[in-house]
């Protein structure tokens, strides 16, 4: 049976290059996200949209494959961002197979005087707003951003392994 582990980490850092906080936590691949991987991996004709990017929020839902846990409904303004160049890669490290995205959220963009809490992979135009259920593909809360300041920056990277058991 292939399942799909996912694993997340951000780092928080000052314009002098040191680390204001920092995290790491393993993500929830949505039904959306299984749909993506399961459809563009047969070929199907009409698949999903592939992930073309992040948004991050301020919620606390739990992630979940489903239901509200599997949406962005305290979306952070300014947060939308395409993965950074050369994202996704796909690696095969020990027998897996492994996606890995990245965005670079740098000074000025998704400034917030309140906790960064979550974050979302999205396969939809990368609008300022929510993201529906139907648009993300894994979603994870965060820890340990008690905020953004716009001299700040925050770079989130995913890993996606796809297993064979």
């Amino acid at each position: 049976m292939a399942r799909i582990i996912g694993h997340a980490h951000w780092v928080l850092t000052n314009p002098d290059g040191t680390i204001a906080g920092q995290g790491e936590t393993h993500n929830i691949v949505t039904a959306n996200g299984e749909q993506v991987y399961a459809k563009r991996g047969a070929g199907l004709a009409t698949p999903p949209n592939e992930p073309i990017g992040m948004k991050l929020g301020t919620g606390s839902t739990t992630p979940s494959r489903t239901g509200a846990g599997s949406t962005l409904a305290t979306y952070l303004s300014n947060s939308h961002k395409l993965f950074d160049s050369g994202f996704p890669t796909v690696t095969t490290p020990s027998g897996t197979t492994r996606v890995t995205y990245q965005c670079t959220f740098a000074a000025g963009k998704a400034t917030s005087a309140s906790p960064i809490t979550e974050a979302v992979i999205v396969n939809n135009a990368l609008a300022d707003s929510d993201s529906a259920a139907s648009n993300v593909v894994a979603r994870v809360l965060l820890s340990g951003i008690p905020s953004k300041s716009a001299a700040q920056e925050l770079i989130v990277t995913w890993t996606h392994d796809l297993t064979g058991g």
